[in-house]
């Protein structure tokens, strides 16, 4: 590292999470907001599309979040090597990307409903809902896409303070709008859709504000060095691991609102409002993976294995920490967020029957999430690629054993399992990784 490298020590492993932390868990507010919105309603269907159009969209619009993963990994990776030019250029080239996948999703639309919807067995209610909602989503795929390599790009500058700016103007917009059209203007699910496109499009605007020293640099249009092939292929290379990983753990969490579907309205609902304490996990110990992803991605393109090393461990001591306190914060206050989400007492009942599993997910869960960070800073994608398939197949085989047996309890369970196993699988591959930084 050189010497105007800050050293690695807690303090800037929290100037970089916290604000991290604080924008992410304005992700899930949003969806509480949402759900609780629309559970002021009284009606199943209602939660139960809310979810289901979400989680469909989520699901469409995640698969290309390679877009900030391994963007994050390749612009940390370029500062830790003094690499300007490089950082301008790769800005250049993750919003074309984006914009050209929002644009070609739109234009695909009808196919994306059909087989959304070939393979959701919801009620007819639900159904028609769900379809409201994603009908008006769906033209914000450009921003939204777009933004997620906004985000990666502020996060290896180590600019996480501008991605708490960009997140919190965009879900406070969110919140404020779903709100307003629902319980104001007295729209149902097409408020809250409504809401969030129109969120996002401003967030795409405010992000290209704050990504304005790229711009400064003339390589931002650089079109030689921008369509450069050797680095469009490292980048497909990067990122087309990153897609398959994201389609098989975005396949995991959409098979498990498909699945629980199957258990009737109620069962949907109560995991809509359960599935919100696991975003709220994600989203927390996501802030200690970001900055794992950052500070791992410059010691590896400083080429120092101490820095690396380093930063592994700090990162995974703060995220432990976090997930402890999240699970005792589940345990006390688990009724009283299920209460505040949704009115429909057989919701509620519902709900409490699955609660201890959500105190389990932080324990289980953080160290896949902290070892995503580090494998994404070194951009070994590959490893992530195969141990995310072999932490799916072994879901699908839990799913099979333990659903018929213990129904929406054998559900939960499995998807726990997944969050074990991808730990377990990157935690045998880290001692490869910290190789590839001599």
């Amino acid at each position: 590292m050189t010497d105007q490298t800050p050293p690695l020590t807690h303090a800037r492993v929290l100037r970089i999470a916290v604000p991290v932390v604080l924008s992410n868990i304005t992700v899930p507010l949003l969806g509480l907001v949402d759900t609780g919105v629309v559970g002021q309603l009284g009606d199943a269907a209602m939660i139960g599309a809310v979810g289901l159009g979400a989680i469909s969209m989520t699901t469409v619009f995640w698969i290309f979040g390679f877009l900030r993963m391994g963007t994050v990994g390749l612009a940390a990776q370029a500062h830790g090597a003094g690499d300007q030019a490089e950082i301008s250029a790769l800005l250049s080239r993750v919003l074309m990307i984006g914009v050209v996948a929002g644009v070609v999703l739109i234009l695909l639309q009808s196919a994306i409903f059909a087989a959304i919807f070939a393979i959701a067995p919801a009620s007819d209610a639900v159904e028609a809902l769900a379809r409201d909602y994603m009908a008006i989503r769906i033209w914000s795929a450009p921003a939204a896409i777009a933004i997620y390599g906004i985000t990666g790009w502020l996060i290896a500058a180590e600019r996480t303070g501008a991605v708490f700016v960009l997140q919190l103007w965009m879900n406070g917009l969110n919140i404020l709008l779903s709100v307003g059209f629902v319980l104001g203007l007295g729209y149902d699910v097409d408020g809250v859709a409504a809401a969030t496109s129109i969120a996002e499009w401003s967030g795409l605007a405010l992000g290209l504000y704050l990504c304005r020293t790229g711009f400064s640099q003339a390589a931002w249009r650089d079109w030689p060095r921008v369509f450069d092939r050797g680095r469009l292929l490292h980048m497909a290379q990067v990122n087309t691991d990153i897609l398959i990983r994201s389609v098989f753990l975005m396949a995991g969490f959409t098979s498990f609102i498909y699945i629980g579907s199957d258990f009737g309205d109620t069962t949907l609902a109560s995991n809509q409002i359960l599935m919100q304490f696991i975003h709220i996990t994600a989203y927390g110990l996501d802030g200690f993976a970001f900055a794992a992803e950052s500070l791992v991605g410059k010691s590896l393109g400083a080429k120092n294995h101490a820095a690396l090393r380093r930063s592994a461990i700090m990162t995974a001591l703060w995220s432990g920490g976090v997930a402890v306190v999240m699970a005792a914060a589940f345990w006390v206050f688990g009724g009283e967020i299920i209460d505040i989400l949704t009115t429909a007492p057989e919701v509620r009942i519902e709900a409490r029957d699955y609660l201890f599993w959500m105190v389990l997910a932080p324990l289980v869960g953080f160290q896949a999430w902290i070892l995503d960070g580090i494998f994404i800073g070194a951009t070994r994608t590959r490893d992530m690629r195969n141990m995310m398939a072999l932490s799916f197949a072994g879901y699908v085989m839990l799913c099979v054993t333990l659903i018929p047996a213990y129904g929406n309890h054998g559900l939960w369970a499995a998807l726990l399992g997944m969050f074990i196993l991808r730990g377990l699988s990157l935690g045998a591959r880290y001692p490869a990784l910290e190789r590839s930084a001599t």
